[in-house]
């Protein structure tokens, strides 16, 4: 699975670049419930025979049953009020895709134009 090309820049350290790597993280295994990629163009990968390849899917592949990425560039003060309320739903909730889906409808008044909010969709299990 050489060459995938995704990252996420950490802070490096001795004998690190700092880069982990979707290839890398497809060899872990993780246990969170979920991952929320909240930069820009997360859920985008490279097009290959076996289907999209970049984080979300080493993310999955790792043991994460539900990962939250963006498909496009979204303004930063439109990401933290979609995320905070993300989160407010996802407290009460507990189900992910209903908090995602309110936040959307919560975002609908406060910015009509969904090209400024809607970029994030969540990938694997709901709750």
């Amino acid at each position: 699975m050489g060459g995938i090309g995704s990252a996420i820049a950490l802070a490096p350290s001795v004998g690190e670049n700092g880069l982990l790597t979707a290839e890398e993280i497809f060899e872990m295994k993780l246990s969170a419930e979920l991952v929320v990629v909240s930069a820009c163009e997360t859920g985008v990968g490279e097009i290959t025979s076996e289907g999209v390849i970049g984080l979300s899917r080493s993310l999955v592949a790792a043991g994460v049953p539900s990962v939250m990425v963006s498909l496009w560039s979204i303004p930063d003060d439109k990401t933290t009020e979609l995320m905070t309320e993300f989160y407010r739903n996802l407290n009460s909730t507990g189900d992910k895709a209903q908090a995602l889906r309110q936040a959307m409808l919560t975002m609908i008044p406060k910015s009509g134009n969904p090209k400024d909010w809607a970029a994030f969709t969540l990938i694997g299990e709901a709750l």
